[in-house]
């Protein structure tokens, strides 16, 4: 039985933000030695046409420049099933105005299991900015989950 936690990343199509949280959150929590992992999944049924290649080049770039390598830069994006929730004991999607209609015409009985972030596609936000807020994001993320760590430790 595994004593990792499990958090679930979702975007869209599972090759942009959802992947750079994944990675740089795994990253991060290795660095930090937390008994967490975190797996993405995308939220439309069908990946986009204009998506090349297994991960986004933005996220690919940004990861490259804060030297993390990325464990599944070679897997295509993957659609969310009901036993992606089940696996994980967080979940996180990128953008609620995007997002929250997927999932409650999707996954209608999970609306509740679900935490949002607020971080643009591409096509609203430059990358620049999009990506600095999940590293922001997934920082306070890291900092709450080891604090938690911390509390049930005492």
């Amino acid at each position: 039985m595994s004593t990792e936690n499990r958090i679930l990343f979702l975007c869209t199509g599972n090759y942009y933000r959802s992947r750079y949280a994944e990675e740089l959150f795994n990253h991060r929590a290795t660095t930090e030695g937390l008994a967490w992992r975190a797996l993405s999944r995308g939220l439309a049924e069908h990946g986009s046409p204009d998506n090349i290649g297994p991960m986004s080049r933005f996220a690919l770039e940004a990861l490259q420049l804060k030297a993390v390598l990325p464990a599944g830069a070679i897997r295509y994006p993957q659609p969310c099933s009901l036993a992606d929730f089940d696996k994980a004991q967080l979940v996180v999607a990128l953008n609620e105005s995007e997002h929250r209609p997927m999932i409650e015409r999707r996954f209608p009985e999970l609306g509740d299991r679900i935490t949002y972030w607020d971080v643009d596609d591409v096509e609203l936000a430059p990358p620049s900015e999009a990506l600095a807020m999940i590293d922001d994001l997934v920082e306070e993320l890291i900092l709450t989950l080891r604090q938690s760590c911390a509390y049930r430790r005492r």
